[in-house]
């Protein structure tokens, strides 16, 4: 497997994390020694790994967070740092997001997301599931 290839899974890992609330999982993904922020749309920067952690215990548990999927995702590795732009379908809205990853313990860990409204969302793959969003 390529390092992108590699990457590109788990930034998928990430956002089955998300589809599933499986906060544990989500937990897992993130660097424990690496420096991490995360911004959510509408949020302030969190860069606090317990903070950032504690939002996504909040997300994650809200039973009314949207199912999130994944589209277009495209992986730059530079070394023992990588970043995936993609696009995040929730229901009828796209957000643009982007990924940062870094080599920690010799697997590819989170250290940045940040996503945010994209008015003009590029044609999107057609793997969403029935009922997603835009793609239906």
């Amino acid at each position: 497997m390529t390092q992108g290839a590699a990457v590109l899974f788990v930034n998928e890992a990430f956002y089955a994390a998300f589809r599933d609330r499986d906060f544990e999982t989500m937990e897992d993904l993130w660097a424990r020694r690496a420096p991490i922020a995360c911004v959510h749309p509408g949020w302030q920067a969190l860069d606090d790994r317990e903070e950032i952690m504690e939002s996504w215990q909040a997300i994650l548990g809200n039973p009314d967070s949207p199912r999130i999927y994944c589209r277009n995702a495209e992986a730059f590795v530079l070394g023992e740092t990588a970043f995936v732009v993609c696009y995040e379908v929730l229901g009828e809205s796209v957000l643009v997001a982007t990924n940062v990853f870094v080599q920690e313990d010799g697997s590819w860990r989170l250290v940045h997301h940040q996503a945010g409204p994209c008015n003009a969302p590029p044609g999107l793959d057609e793997e969403a599931e029935p009922g997603s969003g835009p793609l239906q």
